[in-house]
């Protein structure tokens, strides 16, 4: 008898994005019911309430008591979930200046500067002049 093979794991975070997906989507609060619809009832319904129980206790959902159950409602943007994950990994590394120089120095010239102008508004301030380019100093 032939073994079936194993299923492959998601990517980290890739589960959470698409349950996120739903909410994000609509345009109001959404019952765990209407996520599970949403999402194709592909996941069980025990899966999909860890899930949005997990993304409340990270603040990336809000619910309200909606009879028995729960309505959800995104409290961030697309973007939230992948920069608290970026966040969450740096905050992980005992040499914070050399995992922020190893991210900084595959940046595509865009991003980096993109992430320059972001740094500077970030602090206050206006760019300035032409920006500096990839093949300049780092950050």
């Amino acid at each position: 008898m032939a073994e079936t093979p194993p299923v492959p794991r998601r990517p980290s975070g890739e589960l959470e994005a698409s349950v996120l997906a739903a909410p994000w989507a609509a345009e109001g609060p959404l019952s765990a019911a209407e996520v599970r619809s949403a999402l194709g009832g592909q996941l069980a319904r025990t899966t999909l309430t860890t899930i949005l129980t997990r993304l409340h206790g990270k603040g990336a959902v809000s619910r309200s008591r909606v009879g028995r159950g729960f309505a959800y409602s995104p409290l961030q943007d697309p973007a939230g979930p992948a920069a608290r994950r970026m966040r969450s990994e740096l905050d992980t590394q005992d040499d914070r200046s050399t995992a922020l120089a190893r991210f900084v120095s595959q940046l595509t010239c865009e991003d980096e500067q993109l992430l320059r102008v972001l740094l500077v508004e970030a602090a206050g301030g206006a760019p300035e002049g032409p920006q500096p380019g990839a093949g300049d100093d780092a950050l």
